[in-house]
């Protein structure tokens, strides 16, 4: 009898630990990908040189040109506040940034309102040069988003938010700025949750294959939510291995006092 309840710990031991396991394949990103996929994988396959502004998006815009008196009145200074208890202020050397309002304009000095909604920021800086053109000569425009995040979740090794830093970020890049996912990360179920035109959408993205670059996901746009869910080894893991070990580890203990019981009974 104490060799079947040996029997019976090795088999439970080894069921826990098949159940446990994380096999290559599933933990593999674009294995349907070969030497040869680029030509199919182009003809679906869009770049996207960096986000639009959409309403809610903080801009820094700097004008500037050789008269500098000319472009004064356009910029506003940065100010800070001399004491914590006191009305007065001191200029500083930094930016202020422009809120986009839910029309889709910001806000200037002077040229008052300038719609950049769905514009990138050489076409904002573009319009706001033609505005300036018969007001100041040879006007220099820059423009620049601030803050512009993604947040990811889940099953990464950093979940947070990554920043858009050079105007664009792909899936692949958000993921890998998180850490990349966890041996107990879904790589074909990334769900992507997007704000468009006051609506949400989502998108359900397979890492493991190469259509994820058709994908209109596959760039992400400021303020859009990546969650990697756990498989099915974390549920396991996180509910019931604890239980299980627990249920084998009584039944053993049980089963060990029978058998002593029965052997003393014996003898």
């Amino acid at each position: 009898m104490l060799k079947t309840i040996k029997s019976f710990v090795f088999i439970a031991l080894v069921s826990l630990m098949a159940t446990s396991c994380v096999t290559q394949k599933q933990m593999t990103y674009l294995r349907t990908v070969e030497a040869d996929s680029a030509q199919s994988i182009n003809k679906t396959f869009h770049a996207v040189s960096e986000i639009v502004i959409k309403p809610g998006d903080a801009l820094t815009i700097y004008i500037s040109a050789l008269d500098k008196e000319a472009i004064a009145p356009y910029n506003l200074p940065a100010v800070a506040f001399t004491d914590l208890n006191s009305t007065s202020f001191t200029t500083v050397g930094q930016l202020q940034s422009y809120r986009v309002d839910e029309q889709g304009d910001v806000d200037l000095p002077v040229l008052g309102k300038i719609h950049v909604e769905g514009l990138k920021r050489d076409q904002v800086a573009e319009v706001i040069k033609q505005a300036l053109a018969n007001q100041v000569v040879d006007p220099l425009v820059q423009v620049n988003m601030v803050g512009a995040k993604v947040s990811i979740m889940g099953e990464v090794a950093r979940p947070g938010q990554v920043t858009i830093t050079n105007g664009r970020l792909t899936l692949l890049d958000a993921l890998a700025a998180a850490g990349d996912l966890t041996p107990y990360g879904r790589r074909d179920n990334i769900l992507v949750t997007r704000e468009q035109d006051g609506k949400l959408e989502f998108a359900r993205i397979n890492l493991t294959s190469q259509d994820i670059f058709a994908s209109p996901y596959y760039y992400l746009q400021q303020n859009d939510v990546v969650y990697v869910s756990p498989n099915k080894v974390r549920v396991i893991n996180s509910a019931n291995v604890s239980l299980w070990l627990s249920m084998v580890s009584t039944v053993a203990s049980a089963a060990t006092v029978i058998v002593t019981v029965v052997n003393a009974a014996r003898k």
